[in-house]
């Protein structure tokens, strides 16, 4: 089998307890492919081995490896020799060790009640001492260093995702829908945004047969007086917290907008707000659940008169 392209590699090793898993869930939901504790002697054969199945062919995804003392084979020079190995071969491997406290350690250890993985049979400080000396090679040799003494593990995943992000790739994936409060609500949404307030095309003949999208329905809808206003706030709603869900590491976020069959109001609502977000550099997709269903009175409620 060939060698497949140089990767970009990053070992995440330290102190058990420190936050290595913390730091491996944020990587793979940044979208880096994420191994933990593979045998150090399956590492060639891993970098050997094509992409899975609904991966790019020519997958570039950089690898983050999970090393602890725990690891089978662990030996702290023997992984120094190979990360230089990795290196010579043209990978370009980095190493982040995770430091913390002992006294910040045996805290967390008392307060989830878990024994330490080197100390099983005695007090956790035994084995984190330990644990220090094995690791002390990989530390000296660690080009990054993050000490998680004080942090919680939100506060150690953000420095994760604003450190080692994919640019267009580990961004949230944002998408605008529209739906029919009819037919129930949509089980994916996040915000959902009623616009039965919005006067009703439905009850007007020459509109029912149409859609948000055509632009005389359109222009019925964005008549109403509370139109402008509302929209204004949704906008800057919506603008205000997109770019917080994005700095928290939501990986997904479907904004919904909603009226009563699904086909009008809501579908130009989602169109337009779409428009906008766009504007504003937002990438997403717009999806309308409900526009292809076909109008039924029964469904719309007794028209109301403005």
């Amino acid at each position: 089998m060939s060698r497949r392209a140089p990767k970009n590699i990053l070992l995440v090793t330290g102190m058990s307890g420190a936050g290595k898993s913390t730091v491996l869930r944020t990587l793979e939901d940044l979208g880096w492919e994420v191994v933990d504790n593979l045998p150090l002697l399956l590492l060639n054969r891993l970098l050997d081995t094509p992409p899975g199945e609904g991966a790019d062919g020519d997958d570039q995804r950089p690898l983050a490896i999970g090393i602890s003392t725990q690891t089978r084979g662990f030996d702290a020079e023997s992984i120094v020799r190979r990360i230089k190995k990795l290196s010579e071969d043209g990978h370009h491997v980095g190493t982040l060790f995770l430091e913390c406290a002992g006294a910040e350690l045996e805290r967390r250890y008392s307060e989830t009640r878990r024994r330490h993985p080197l100390a099983q049979d005695r007090p956790a400080s035994d084995g984190i001492a330990r644990e220090r000396e094995l690791l002390n090679p990989l530390k000296r040799w660690s080009n990054r260093l993050l000490d998680t003494t004080t942090l919680t593990a939100n506060d150690l995943a953000q420095q994760i995702r604003s450190s080692f992000a994919i640019p267009h790739v580990s961004g949230t994936v944002l998408t605008i829908a529209s739906f029919g409060f009819a037919r129930g609500l949509p089980r994916d949404a996040d915000l959902v945004f009623d616009m039965r307030f919005l006067r009703n095309p439905h009850w007007v003949d020459t509109l029912r047969p149409g859609t948000g999208r055509d632009a005389d329905v359109s222009a019925y809808i964005a008549d109403d007086p509370a139109y402008g206003q509302a929209m204004a706030q949704i906008e800057g709603l919506l603008l205000l917290l997109l770019p917080r869900y994005q700095a928290e590491g939501k990986a997904y976020v479907t904004v919904a907008f909603g009226c009563t069959g699904g086909r009008h109001r809501s579908v130009h609502v989602a169109e337009r707000m779409a428009r906008r977000l766009r504007e504003e550099g937002f990438s997403l997709t717009v999806t309308h659940r409900d526009l292809q269903t076909a109008p039924q009175d029964s469904l719309e409620g007794a028209p109301v008169t403005i």
